[in-house]
Parts: C-alpha cells; structure tokens; sequence
C-alpha cells in the first residue's frame, strides 16, 4: 500500500523493487483506490510533458477499488474481472471490511490446482501477435502499443528473426532513468550529442525519440507449445512473473496466451 500523496515515481520504485504489479492507494490508511502497472504503462506511454515523475501525484492515475464479498466463488469473480476489463478485486467480509485483493496471479493459480486437463493452449490463446523491428524507436514502438491497445509487442532483427519482447516493466526500466531528469542526451547521430529537455515517450525531443527498443527489449522470451495443458503455461506465468507467455506452433511464434486468457476458460467452464 501506498499513501495518495505518493508520487508516480515512487509508486514505479515499489513496483520494480518488489516485482508487483499493483498497489492499494490509501489516505490516512484507508483504501481509496487501486494503481496497477497498467495503469501506469498507459500513463507513461501517453506522457508527453515535460514534468518529472517526481512532480506526478499517484492520486491522478489511481482507479476505484471494484470489491465483491468474499463468499463470491472465484467463476464469478473472473466474470467480473473479465466484464470490467480489471486485473484485480478487492475482498471484503462482513465484520472487517477490506481484508485482502484477488487478481489474475491467483485465479491462474486456482486453475492449476483444480482445472488440469480441461484445457489446452491452443483452446484459448490468441492466434496472432504484434511485432515491431528492434531497431525501431521507442517513440514508435510504444505508439504502436497505444494504437493495438496491447501491453506487450515482439521485436524482430532485420533478418526478420524473433530477438526480443517489451513490455510495461521494460518501459518502467526507462521511466526511472529518465523520468527525472531534466535533459536528455540524444547521440543517435555519432557526429553531434544533443541535451534536449526532458519530454516522455511520445515526444520528438524526449527520450522515446534517442532509444531505441533493442536497448530496453528483454531477450528472454518465454514460450509455451500450443498443444500443452493450460496448466503448464499458467505455471510459466506464475514462475516468470509474467502476464502472458508467447506459444509456438510447429517449432514457430504463432500467437500469445495471457492471464486473461485463463480467466476466460474459468469463466467457460461455469
């Protein structure tokens, strides 16, 4: 938890540090809302000021907390997750109001305990996937990601072969480096170096116009086959700390399966 006072910059800090992918914002310590890491991935992909991070409040990106009781069952808390195109829900009892969240982490662990066998990759994964040439700018990389509306998107060599993938958590990489300084050095051009201010993302004098996706791409990609349980790709997901994992058909990237994904086949199966 963190207070609403608390800036973006800490709240990306805690996020990284602890490897979580949301935080209960509170006042005074009592729950007022709720900031996940996709929440924040949107904000930055979108922020094109020249304000540092430092100088955002978390309270001006912040959602309300969707709660349900806590003798929901979990079909219908993925139904509800799924309808409200949310990652989490606070949990309340009777006696002593909030006393916990659930998300997506949980119900794909639910799903390995009680549903193997009832679903295989292939039955619920997206059959597609967004891709951008590594060599790309951020700038254009992260206008792509808004464009899809995807959290995630694949980066090809020029050989047109798979090298890499980035993600919201590899943006926040950036965010800390940059997301307070009050310039940036541009040295594209071997021949000048450029201080430009400080501008996010999207800006054509930021930090999204000097990087480019090679240099913040995670090159370890997990991958699951499309014939595998769903259970195995859940458990990859859990183990990595992941929210989608790439599947292969025939020995190739054919498509993703994510934690909305499982969520749907909980939901099918009710």
């Amino acid at each position: 938890m963190t207070e609403k006072n608390s800036s973006v910059y800490h709240v990306i800090s805690e996020l990284t540090k602890n490897n979580i992918s949301r935080l209960i914002i509170t006042d005074k310590n009592y729950p007022v809302g709720i900031v996940t890491e996709k929440d924040i991935g949107l904000f930055l992909l979108n922020n094109d000021t020249e304000k540092n991070l430092d100088d955002v409040s978390i309270s001006s990106i912040m959602n309300n907390l969707t709660s349900v009781h806590d003798s929901m069952s979990v079909e219908d808390c993925a139904e509800m997750m799924l309808e409200k195109k949310i990652g989490s829900l606070g949990v309340v009892s009777n006696n002593n109001g909030l006393v916990g969240i659930i998300t997506k982490t949980d119900l794909a662990s639910y799903y390995v305990d009680n549903c193997e066998g009832r679903h295989s990759v292939g039955d619920v994964m997206t059959i597609s996937y967004i891709s951008m040439n590594s060599e790309d700018y951020l700038k254009d990389v992260v206008s792509k990601m808004i464009g899809e509306k995807i959290s995630r998107l694949f980066l090809k060599n020029n050989d047109n072969e798979l090298e890499g993938i980035i993600t919201f958590r590899d943006l926040f990489n950036v965010s800390l480096e940059q997301g307070n300084s009050d310039t940036v050095l541009d040295n594209s051009d071997p021949a000048i170096s450029i201080l430009f201010t400080r501008k996010g993302f999207l800006s054509d004098s930021g930090f999204g116009k000097t990087i480019q996706a090679k240099d913040v791409m995670s090159k370890d990609i997990v991958t699951v086959d499309f014939k595998d349980d769903l259970v195995v790709a859940c458990k990859a997901m859990i183990k990595n700390k992941i929210n989608g994992v790439g599947v292969n058909i025939n020995g190739k990237l054919g498509g993703v399966v994510s934690k909305t994904d499982i969520l749907k086949a909980i939901y099918i199966d009710k």
